[in-house]
């Protein structure tokens, strides 16, 4: 090692914490804000003077970018060096933000959004390849658990903090908050943040273009399908083609190019690819689960807003416990069992949920989330610290940029495919017990005249709820099936010990 890698080494590790806060300041901060306008989104259409469906752009562009942007992460971070993008980075979401809050039409807001989405997606990635890197393998157990804090937290902050600042003071400081945060954020990356080295690596354009093509208008047709009825409308079943034909291309193209744009040689790597697909199921499920339960709890089971919250919080305690938990645990207990733990928890959780029903009381809820929240914490950061295990400290940009793709697909994903077969079910079951109600079914009156027409109707209401609780009862059926298989992948998964790589270790000793 030379003098000044040497002495880059020891400022590392002397500033090791003040850099694990800077980078996850910046992380939770891009987190926070893929949830916290949500809840400002009726005051800003009011404001704006919007449609429901044009205020829907306001969250649909910051996602489409965040989502395109997230896979050139990788390659801009080994060209120009991580500490300039993410510094980029933090600077241009921090001005994003301070524009959207001052914007003064919908067309501004949504420009600033995908401004906002696209400097904010490299910041998740980025700030998990730093803490990998300057934190040596033994310890990377602890640092995942401090990433994963940060992924659990936004999203449960985001909406309580967006609600408050919105009925306080109004929708803009949303937006405001991060201004300060950035800034600090900003100052601790120049004074602290190491730099990695720069490689003139080309840049492949097709590969890039067709993935993002695939990747935007999955997210498109995601985002927007439950709105336009899916497939019965001509822009989902646009949006379907578009998708498929760019996936089509970047496949043909990465296997066939000399240097495409998503090395290929990644997935070679069987712990890599069998994270990726666990990390995959596991944002699936979590984030789905989480959004069917904010509906199922203030519209079949009557919560307010406030008490559906206490009734959500702890899953994300629980989420909490469990990563501060198994992080001093991951370099001592095979990863696989540690992640298998976790699943069967969370399998435990969703099997408590198939005994919800209409007059349960908080109990199963309370426990259930418990369960559930803390399984997701304990399987979560083994996962992460087995993903990277066996792959070579150089590929770390690239992979982890890569890895927070598949993670938004799968949370894009599970909640479209969640919300879908939740309206289809109901359906279904609806017709179902409709067809046992006929005029000669014991206890039925009459439904002729005006009486008959109001029993008629709060009958259809009663078999309506009663359809909602089957179809929610389906969808986590679904899920436990999912669990099942994440757990079956633990088998392709290979134990990677305690070995540290050879950079981590040269960086920390």
């Amino acid at each position: 090692m030379t003098a000044p890698e040497l002495s880059a080494a020891q400022g590392v590790r002397r500033h090791r914490g003040i850099i694990t806060v800077t980078v996850m300041v910046a992380s939770v901060l891009q987190m926070i804000d893929a949830t916290i306008a949500n809840v400002a989104l009726p005051r800003m259409q009011g404001s704006l003077s919007a449609t429901q469906d044009q205020i829907a752009w306001v969250l649909t562009s910051y996602i489409v970018a965040a989502a395109i942007m997230t896979p050139l992460t990788g390659w801009l971070a080994d060209r120009f060096g991580r500490k300039p993008v993410f510094l980029f980075s933090i600077v241009g979401f921090t001005v994003a933000s301070a524009l959207c809050g001052m914007a003064l039409s919908l067309d501004q807001v949504v420009l600033f959004r995908l401004l906002q989405g696209t400097c904010g997606a490299a910041l998740v990635p980025l700030s998990q390849a730093t803490l990998l890197d300057i934190y040596p393998s033994s310890q990377h157990g602890r640092a995942m658990s401090i990433w994963g804090l940060g992924t659990v937290v936004g999203p449960m902050v985001g909406p309580l903090l967006g609600g408050w600042l919105t009925d306080n003071y109004s929708w803009r400081w949303v937006f405001y908050i991060n201004a300060p945060v950035g800034v600090l954020a900003v100052l601790g990356i120049m004074a602290y943040m190491p730099d990695t080295r720069h490689e003139r690596k080309p840049f492949d354009f097709f590969g890039f273009a067709t993935l993002s093509l695939f990747v935007g208008m999955l997210q498109l047709l995601l985002d927007r399908g439950p709105s336009k009825d899916w497939f019965n409308a001509t822009e989902i079943k646009l949006e379907a083609v578009v998708s498929l034909l760019g996936l089509y291309l970047f496949i043909v193209h990465t296997l066939t190019a000399e240097r495409s744009f998503i090395r290929f040689s990644l997935f070679k790597d069987r712990n890599y690819l069998s994270g990726n697909c666990l990390i995959f199921l596991i944002g699936l499920v979590m984030m789905s689960t989480m959004s069917l339960l904010a509906p199922f709890l203030q519209v079949l089971l009557h919560y307010s807003v406030l008490q559906a919250g206490f009734l959500i919080s702890p899953r994300s305690l629980g989420s909490v416990a469990g990563m501060l938990l198994v992080g001093q645990l991951v370099s001592r207990v095979d990863t696989r069992l540690i992640v298998g733990t976790g699943l069967c928890l969370t399998a435990v959780s969703l099997w408590m949920m198939l005994g919800f029903s209409l007059q349960m009381n908080m109990q199963p809820l309370i426990w259930s989330g418990l369960f559930q929240g803390v399984g997701m914490g304990i399987a979560w950061v083994p996962i992460i610290a087995m993903t990277f295990a066996t792959l070579a400290p150089g590929m770390r940009n690239e992979a982890t940029a890569l890895l927070g793709l598949v993670r938004n697909l799968g949370t894009s994903v599970g909640i479209s495919v969640m919300q879908g077969l939740l309206i289809h079910n109901m359906q279904v079951a609806h017709a179902s017990l409709s067809a046992h109600l006929t005029p000669y079914t014991h206890g039925m009156p009459s439904l002729a005249g005006a009486a008959g027409a109001r029993f008629a109707a709060t009958l259809n209401a009663q078999v309506t709820v009663q359809a909602a609780m089957i179809a929610y009862i389906d969808d986590f059926k679904f899920m436990l099936v999912l669990t099942f298989a994440a757990i079956l992948l633990l088998f392709m998964v290979r134990n990677p010990g305690r070995a540290a790589t050879a950079d981590a270790q040269v960086m920390v000793e």
